[in-house]
């Protein structure tokens, strides 16, 4: 068994981070911890006294983790930059602000989000779980890695029927297809200039620009992006009037993640 513990750990809260609709791979245990898939690592993760653990069967990369988690980013600080813009903003930085944005694997995140058209957090769980279950490779007995683009290029929609993910077939199998032949290089959309970033990504079949938006920021950590979906186009109108996505700044997608789990647990707002 490895395990690491990242100490003094602040501003987080483990179930808002994993089951806020930004990554589509953890379940959680009745003891309060999670246990899932993470760059073809299956671990548990807890968190209790600003003490985050993680514990695998495998090799666990410090590295990588400490990355995952966003945890060299001073989240107190951008909370307190942020709530100085605007009121309800300051409420939603205090009542979501334990949500960390994931270093997700980049082309995994491009895929989840190009199966989150049109659908719920739970059916997208259960699409990504048969999608890996499918095509990924095998972990142990009961758990499989994300598969790759390579795997999924080659695939056609009457190979994906399994899953169940619809008219998505295509558009998984055209990502995969540009992303392994090189065609986009997700890697270069790091740094290129957003705008740009956000176009490359749309040139996959299916893909507009809140899917685009969606894989920047969970799959590429473009912490500007601001992905607007039917909930964030109603909480601009109705709690930040005038306000577009990218008057939030360097750090949008975090007020985004804020405001839409504030939104989506205050509902009353909007009657």
């Amino acid at each position: 068994m490895s395990k690491l513990v990242f100490e003094n750990v602040s501003e987080f809260d483990l179930r808002q981070t994993l089951d806020c609709g930004q990554c589509f791979r953890f379940t959680e245990n009745e003891d309060g911890t999670f246990c899932g898939v993470v760059r073809g690592v299956f671990a548990t993760v807890s968190y209790e006294n600003e003490v985050l653990t993680i514990e695998s069967d495998m090799a666990l990369d410090e590295k990588m983790w400490r990355d995952y988690f966003d945890l060299d980013l001073d989240y107190s600080k951008i909370k307190n930059d942020l709530s100085k813009m605007h009121p309800v903003l300051k409420e939603a930085s205090s009542y979501a602000g334990g949500i960390r944005i994931l270093n997700q694997e980049p082309f995994e995140a491009l895929i989840t989000f190009i199966i989150s058209q049109n659908n719920n957090i739970g059916r997208i769980k259960g699409i990504v779980q048969r999608l890996c279950e499918n095509f990924g490779e095998k972990i142990d007995e009961t758990h499989y890695a994300f598969p790759t683009a390579c795997k999924l290029s080659s695939l056609s929609c009457d190979d994906l029927a399994v899953i169940r993910a619809g008219f998505r077939h295509r558009y998984i199998i055209d990502a995969a297809q540009k992303v392994h032949s090189g065609e986009i290089d997700l890697q270069k959309l790091r740094t290129s200039e957003y705008y740009d970033a956000q176009k490359e990504l749309m040139k996959i079949t299916g893909v507009g620009v809140k899917v685009a938006d969606c894989a920047l920021l969970y799959g590429l950590h473009r912490l500007e992006s601001f992905p607007l979906d039917v909930w964030m186009k109603r909480a601009l109108s109705v709690l930040f009037k005038g306000y577009k996505g990218d008057e939030f700044g360097l750090y949008g997608g975090i007020a985004q993640q804020y405001i839409f789990h504030y939104s989506r647990m205050h509902k009353e707002l909007f009657d």
